[in-house]
């Protein structure tokens, strides 16, 4: 008897799935097509994406090639073409690379294009950084120290990854100004920060020696 219940049972589930399929069998079969083509799709665009990095990958250690060889003009002109095609990665990186082959030929201009960078939202706040700490480092002999604090103070966060360099140059650009007071305040950051590299804590002590005592009230 229970077998025979099940038997019957088992045929009401054949026949609902038989009521269910000639109702609805295209919605089922279209949702699978859409699942295969965007499945197809995505490994599409996954292996596109491959591509594009490896040909930008290899366009990147072309320019960057030319730029060990002291070809810096061609090196720049290489890194701002594969900037506007590259993804993000290999854009902002080569855009880099592009300001610092512009430094070698052309300061005024590498200058531009690392302003540039340091305003472009489109790039990390360390990148940004960077590019802040290279455009002051060009312009530490012929900008006041009013303007490099414009550019750099950003950077001297302490959290920021470059806050080492932008205190450094600020202190350097202060002591140029005969600006004794914040001179002494970049240096004793410097000093406080137990993350300071040995080499620039050594270069900031150097240039504490050369300060002034501070007064006695």
């Amino acid at each position: 008897m229970a077998e025979l219940f099940s038997e019957v049972d088992e045929e009401l589930r054949r026949e609902q799935l038989r009521k269910v399929w000639s109702r609805y069998s295209g919605l089922i079969v279209g949702a699978a097509i859409l699942i295969i083509v965007a499945v197809g799709g995505w490994r599409g665009y996954q292996y596109l994406q491959a591509q594009k990095a490896a040909q930008a990958g290899s366009a990147f250690e072309a320019a960057a090639a030319l730029a060990d060889q002291n070809k810096h003009a061609e090196a720049e002109a290489a890194f701002t073409k594969l900037a506007a095609t590259a993804p993000r990665g290999y854009r902002n990186l080569s855009l880099l690379r592009a300001a610092a082959a512009a430094a070698k030929r052309d300061p005024k201009e590498a200058v531009k294009l690392y302003d540039a960078i340091a305003a472009d939202g489109g790039f990390s706040g360390a990148e940004r950084d960077l590019a802040r700490v290279r455009a002051a480092g060009l312009l530490l002999d012929t900008e006041t120290y009013q303007n490099m604090l414009q550019r750099l103070e950003p950077a001297t966060a302490p959290e920021a990854t470059f806050r080492h360099t932008a205190r450094e140059l600020l202190a350097l650009s202060a002591w140029r100004a005969n600006d004794t007071a914040a001179a002494r305040k970049w240096l004793d950051m410097i000093s406080a920060d137990g993350q300071t590299p040995s080499s620039l804590r050594s270069r900031a002590e150097a240039l504490q020696a050369l300060l002034p005592p501070v007064a006695k009230s």
